[in-house]
């Protein structure tokens, strides 16, 4: 980068802080802000040309202390003291992706926000630094990457660093320390890398998922009786990905949102399975025979949690109801479920899947609706019409089949971190 682009940058930089007057709060700038679902901000429309323009590589010199023969007890300490030392050494020239937070009090002065961004990247770098030299294997070093986890019933985010390429299971002691650190139980994952909290600059609207489309469906004062589904999975239904599921595939489309959970949740970094790869796992146990592989047969409750076991290590509760009359009768157990496990359920019966996400069931009077994620949803991923038309909505008994066996897939939580 020449001197001439770096003025220019730093030139943009001062302009842009200097858009604000000096006395303006954070406060005052926060109706041009635009807002998520989830309250995270984003920079004001006008200001983002200019922003983008800051978004540039640094290159850095990092040197790390060696050794030193000389005795300090012998020298000065009001002495400058140069050690030089001839020979080879190796230099390692390791990217760095700088993606830094910083919080912000909305009676913050607008002028001290760039002072308070600069010290949440030079934390980040020292992080970096510390991760590189602790994982060095040799002349070996790892990459370090930087994760943003938010904090379990919090919004307050967390950064975490974890050198690239390590797996999970090795850096156990690290989420160990960092549990203890925010008295966090030692049952559930909250520090691994799938943990990693998935801005809405971060995901590709036409090719995403939608995220946990029933939080808009729960009201603002909770019910005391709702029992839903716990942390975030994804939304899978017929003919996504390119794939012509339609009238077959709706229990493997279940079983890819249960699947979801689970890496969302960071209990798995296994890629959601493709109908072909659910196929070949039945048929790797033996369930299949082999031409099974590449056909539109449909699959059950059963080989939903053989597929949850033999991909991801998940075992799974069968509860068996002799007809959809007899679904109100189960509100308790389903209820006990949400509260304690919090995992989406599975349920065949038929010819048809579905994903029960929560139920509303009251003790005293009996009422009860259970709340479903239809997989045989054939349309965009359009949020508003798939509440509006039910695909995602409460439902009441009578949407069981009276005359139908249902078969319950109710996957259990594993106690790991």
């Amino acid at each position: 980068m020449s001197n001439n682009e770096v003025e220019e940058d730093e030139d943009c930089e001062q302009q842009y802080w200097k858009s604000y007057e000096s006395n303006e709060m954070c406060r005052d700038i926060v109706k041009y802000i635009e807002t998520d679902e989830e309250n995270f901000i984003t920079m004001p429309k006008s200001k983002k040309k200019n922003a983008g323009s800051l978004n540039r590589s640094i290159s850095v010199s990092m040197y790390t202390s060696t050794f030193c023969n000389t005795d300090p007890k012998r020298t000065p300490s009001c002495a400058p003291l140069i050690h030089q030392e001839m020979g080879e050494f190796l230099q390692v020239s390791v990217p760095l992706k700088i993606d830094a937070i910083a919080y912000v009090s909305l009676n913050c002065p607008i002028s001290k926000v760039a002072s308070i961004l600069a010290t949440a990247v030079c934390r980040q770098i020292l992080a970096a630094e510390l991760c590189i030299t602790e994982n060095r294997q040799g002349s070996t070093f790892s990459i370090p990457q930087t994760y943003h986890i938010q904090l379990p019933q919090s919004t307050f985010i967390v950064s975490v660093t974890y050198p690239e390429d390590v797996e999970e299971n090795t850096l156990e002691y690290q989420r160990k320390c960092l549990h203890q650190l925010f008295c966090l139980p030692l049952t559930k994952p909250c520090f691994r890398k799938t943990n990693a909290y998935i801005f809405p600059e971060d995901v590709a609207p036409r090719n995403s998922y939608l995220i946990n489309p029933h939080v808009s469906l729960l009201s603002a004062a909770k019910s005391a009786t709702q029992h839903v589904v716990q942390g975030r999975y994804s939304y899978h239904h017929y003919m996504q990905d390119n794939c012509d599921d339609n009238k077959w595939g709706c229990a493997y489309r279940s079983l890819q949102t249960l699947i979801s959970w689970f890496r969302l949740q960071g209990y798995t970094s296994v890629p959601v399975p493709t109908h072909r790869q659910i196929q070949q796992a039945l048929v790797d146990i033996g369930d299949k025979q082999p031409p099974f592989v590449g056909s539109r047969q449909w699959i059950g409750s059963l080989e939903v949690s053989f597929c949850l076991e033999h991909l991801i290590g998940v075992q799974s509760r069968i509860m068996n109801v002799s007809s959809g009359a007899e679904m109100s009768n189960y509100g308790r157990e389903l209820s006990m479920h949400f509260d304690s496990v919090g995992t989406p359920i599975m349920i065949g019966g038929g010819v048809l899947a579905h994903t029960i996400i929560g139920v509303d069931y009251n003790e005293v009077t009996g009422n009860m609706k259970f709340l479903i994620l239809d997989p045989h949803y054939t349309g965009e991923e359009d949020l508003q019409y798939i509440l509006n038309k039910g695909w995602c909505g409460w439902k009441g008994p009578n949407f069981w089949d009276k005359n139908a066996h249902y078969n319950l897939c109710m996957p259990q939580r594993p106690k790991v971190i």
